[in-house]
């Protein structure tokens, strides 16, 4: 007869720390402080106090040592000491409304500094993050680490997080995880959550009713006697007495091992046991298998300002400034790696669960429009400095054979695929600095009289360019020189917008502003775009505006008409920043059946542009019941309060863009919102038949389906989207983009409906208590961009999807001079053919090594060859992981190109040594 094996408890002092949630973030600092003092004196003095988790952020050092930098050799002693573990992450960021990039910066800073004190956690762990996307096995698994220990996603959470009693994914709190690619790792759900063992009594009577209780719960779930206890909670402080309350256990229980253990120990013992057969979880841990109202998936829409803030900062650092200063770092110019970590670091202190999903009071998120700002301002700077070290690098003499007059300038594509499109340039096209000795009346008589004359865009092979230009008139402006004081002028200024044609990806191409005679026969006629009053159109694609302001758009290469597109909803939401709540009985107010005005505002021979205006009424919020409710905390979804009567106006003001050769159809909708207690979502029918829809998320398309789990009662089924959402069927398909508007749904109306949330107010922070959000209202003016993209059914190989990816990016121009240059008037460093299921990520370069780092990943659950090739010189390339540790893995040796493959939905990083 074998005996049962002896069970044991282990248990891990951390605490949760939310850096700003229902405090401002300076009076959660100051709590922080405190319970770091506590924790190093209770290590101190306490040797059976054995170690604590630092909740796998290194931030927290940061925000520690501002205040008590005394203290940083001792806490570096606990640390290096293995007391207290920090890393593997920089923060604790949401999954689903942070890039992929962010992810991997935040994976690197947080390894690096760790490192600065001796060692780094390998710990995959995310307490509480809202759901996981399905790419997290691989980004572990190229960090070196194994596993992920995670609370949410496959089981549901009520109330202040208390778990259901109900089945799940998962047999066990212990599984596998596999993500697209087939990494695994070793899950760990914190299936009682990350408190279950939280505030352990000392007293032996409480004590007996707390493991009675406890030791139950944690066995309901374990697949091996290893049984863990997190010992801490949000913002927990230390609990002192932790060496006194496990006596008391072990005598009360001597069957029992209790161990105040760490990750480490307890994995290995998990892994050690392994005695029941582990559930494996695929992909996205998004809380399918749930009633769907505990999922807070609506944090995508709430604050929507937030998410348009960060798209812009993630896109401005990893696809345009990163991209940039690789670039110049090839015409001279040092790479700003410190530079670069700052702005991230400062932009990442945005991504926590609950700032960049909107769930925190209002002082919090206004001090997170601040820090986007600072982001924002280094990542231009470094943008522009870096432009303009390429474009003064780039030969434009050409130019001078159009006089001494031609201003010339550079404009860069900065993603990864070849692009032609609608560019728009300020150019100064005449400037008197101060310095030269003229009076202010002298230089604005000489601004204000400049002939601007006839005048004509060229590219460096004499090709015109259609082209508009508007005279900005007067205005002042100065350099800042590295070598003198600044140096202050008056310009006559231009705005030139014209099309650029077949700009190189992640490359650059001359033009250049010409006048006088020089400009004579440059001059480019081509039809309007413009069809008819309503009717804009080009070779791919017929766009008709209806009465109601509706879009009809024909894709000719498939015939196939997309109808009622671009009609606006609006419903009230009696929800909070966490979870929307429609009022029972509501019915959804649209613009279906609303006359519109309808204009062309722009007809160009590059770009048509129709003005759609609706005059809309909408409730002005919700009764006086959501008060009473929202102060007497009844739970969300069974709240009964409706909307008044009374109304207020929602006027708003479209735009639909047509370019020459676009493939798809722009949309900038601007309003002011005057209503409270609401949502407004744009509508896109597809009419295609189909179960499953594809949408952006980390590193991945994703599949997901129309119906949802049988478990499912919310009404709604909204989700995360980052790029675009895309219903496909046989021979037609729809993608949607967007910039940061994160929240969609494919309704189970018939039509397989598009819904994008364009805006969310709501007037309370929601979960564990009453916390008024007036500002979560969002109240005042509001613009959002989406494109609408027609296709073939298949959006990898139609080329929609490189579409949609291009749509986050700007275009990005430099004025210059006339003069020679070692880098071409059209330009690339790399090249690169590939599968269209590649979609390039990033080009940066590594602080490790100083090599060039060029990042791909593979939409298809196929199999794809990449073929780079280095545009001058020679090099070693290598593959390398996320965290770029050089790589015995060599794909060429001296020589300009490289081949490899890329596996199903496989993340690929290229490390790029430049021969010298």
């Amino acid at each position: 007869m074998t005996s049962q094996p002896k069970r044991t408890a282990h248990i891990i002092s951390h605490t949760h720390w939310d850096r700003e949630w229902y405090l401002p973030y300076e009076k959660h600092h100051m709590r922080l402080i405190r319970l770091m003092d506590v924790l190093m004196d209770t290590l101190e003095k306490d040797t059976e106090y054995k170690s604590f988790y630092l909740d796998g952020q290194t931030i927290i050092l940061e925000d520690y040592l501002q205040v008590r930098p005394e203290q940083k050799e001792r806490l570096e002693k606990y640390i290096r000491e293995g007391r207290i573990f920090i890393g593997p992450w920089y923060i604790l960021q949401d999954a689903f409304l942070t890039s992929g990039e962010a992810n991997i910066r935040n994976m690197q800073v947080g390894h690096k500094d760790a490192a600065r004190y001796g060692q780094i956690s390998k710990i995959g762990y995310f307490p509480d993050t809202f759901g996981l996307v399905g790419q997290t096995p691989q980004l572990m698994r190229q960090s070196g680490i194994d596993n992920a220990v995670f609370g949410r996603g496959v089981k549901p959470t009520g109330f202040n997080n208390t778990v259901a009693d109900s089945d799940y994914e998962s047999s066990f709190s212990e599984l596998i995880w596999e993500g697209p690619d087939g990494s695994r790792v070793l899950g760990i759900l914190f299936a009682n959550w990350y408190s279950n063992g939280n505030e352990v009594p000392v007293d032996p009577e409480e004590a007996k009713e707390f493991w009675d209780r406890k030791l139950a719960d944690a066995e309901k779930y374990a697949s091996t006697p290893e049984l863990l206890y997190m010992n801490g909670c949000d913002h927990q402080p230390i609990q002192t007495d932790l060496a006194e309350a496990l006596e008391t256990a072990r005598k009360l229980y001597p069957d029992t091992e209790f161990v105040h253990s760490n990750f480490p120990k307890y994995l290995e013992a998990v892994k050690k046991a392994k005695e029941g057969e582990l559930s494996v979880v695929r992909g996205e841990l998004r809380s399918q298998r749930t009633d769907g109202w505990g999922t807070l998936v609506n944090t995508a829409s709430s604050r929507v300002y937030l998410k348009q803030m960060n798209q812009l900062g993630q896109t401005l650092l990893e696809k345009v400034a990163e991209p940039l200063a690789s670039y110049a770092r090839l015409a001279g110019q040092e790479y700003p790696h410190d530079m670069l970590t700052y702005a991230w670091k400062t932009l990442m202190q945005n991504h926590p669960h609950d700032s960049i999903c909107g769930c925190s009071v209002d002082e919090v998120h206004r001090e997170m429009v601040t820090r986007f700002a600072k982001s924002r301002d280094v990542a231009e700077s470094i943008i522009d400095e870096s432009k303009q070290a390429v474009a003064d690098a780039v030969n434009t003499s050409v130019f001078g054979s159009y006089g001494e007059d031609a201003v010339p300038f550079v404009v860069f594509n900065t993603t990864g695929w070849k692009r032609s499109g609608t560019v728009s340039v300020d150019l100064d096209v005449k400037r008197v600095y101060f310095r030269e000795g003229h009076s202010f009346e002298d230089m604005r008589s000489q601004m204000k009289d400049f002939d601007l004359g006839l005048r004509a865009v060229v590219d460096a092979d004499g090709n015109p360019a259609a082209f508009t230009l508007e005279d900005l008139g007067l205005r002042f402006g100065y350099d800042l020189p590295d070598d003198k004081f600044r140096q202050p002028y008056m310009a006559r200024a231009v705005r030139v917008t014209f099309e650029a044609s077949q700009i190189p990806a992640l490359g650059l191409k001359a033009y250049a502003l010409v006048s006088g005679e020089a400009a004579t026969g440059l001059q480019v006629q081509k039809d309007s775009l413009v069809k008819g009053g309503n009717v804009i159109e080009n070779g791919i694609l017929r766009v008709e505006a209806a009465p109601n302001g509706s879009l009809s758009i024909t894709d000719k290469r498939t015939g196939r008409v997309f109808n009622d597109l671009m009609i606006y909803e609006d419903t009230g939401d009696i929800g909070n920043e966490y979870m929307y709540k429609q009022p029972e009985g509501e019915e959804a107010l649209t613009t279906k059946d609303l006359a519109a005005s309808i204009r062309v505002v722009e007809d160009t021979p590059y770009r048509a542009v129709l003005e759609i205006v609706h005059d809309w009424e909408i409730p002005a919020s919700a009764d006086e019941l959501l008060d009473r409710e929202q102060v007497e905390l009844v739970y969300y979804p069974v709240r009964k309060a409706q909307r008044v009567k009374e109304t207020v106006p929602m006027k708003i003001r479209t735009l639909v863009s047509l370019e020459r050769e676009g493939q798809g159809v722009h949309i900038e909708a601007s309003f002011n919102n005057q209503a409270k207690d609401h949502r407004v979502r744009m509508l896109m029918p597809t009419d295609i038949e189909a179960s499953k829809y594809q949408v952006d998320s980390m590193f991945e398309v994703a599949v997901r389906d129309v119906e949802p789990a049988k478990e499912w009662q919310n009404p709604s089924n909204t989700q995360h989207q980052q790029a675009f959402v895309d219903v496909s069927g046989a021979g037609a398909g729809l993608t949607v983009a967007n910039r940061g508007l994160n929240e969609y749904e494919v309704l189970r109306d018939g039509r397989n409906t598009i819904a994008v949330t364009l805006l969310r107010s709501v007037g309370e922070l929601g979960d564990w208590g009453h916390f008024p959000t007036p500002e979560a209202q969002c109240l005042g003016e509001h613009t959002v961009h989406l494109e609408i993209i027609p296709h073939n059914g298949d959006g990898i190989e139609s080329g929609a999807y490189r579409e949609a990816y291009q749509f986050q990016i700007p275009w990005t121009v430099a004025q210059t001079g006339l003069h020679e240059g070692s880098i071409t008037a059209v330009h690339a460093p790399y090249a690169w053919e590939a599968d269209n299921g590649l979609a390039f990520s990033a080009w940066k370069v590594s602080e490790q090594t100083g090599d060039d780092i060029l990042r791909w990943y593979n939409m298809k659950r196929e199999k794809a060859d990449l073929k780079l090739e280095l545009m001058q010189g020679t090099a070693s390339m290598y593959k390398t992981t996320i965290l770029e540790e050089d790589s015995s893995d060599k794909l060429a040796t001296a020589s300009a190109n490289a081949e490899l493959a890329a596996g199903p939905c496989e993340v690929v990083t290229v490390g790029v040594r430049r021969q010298s």
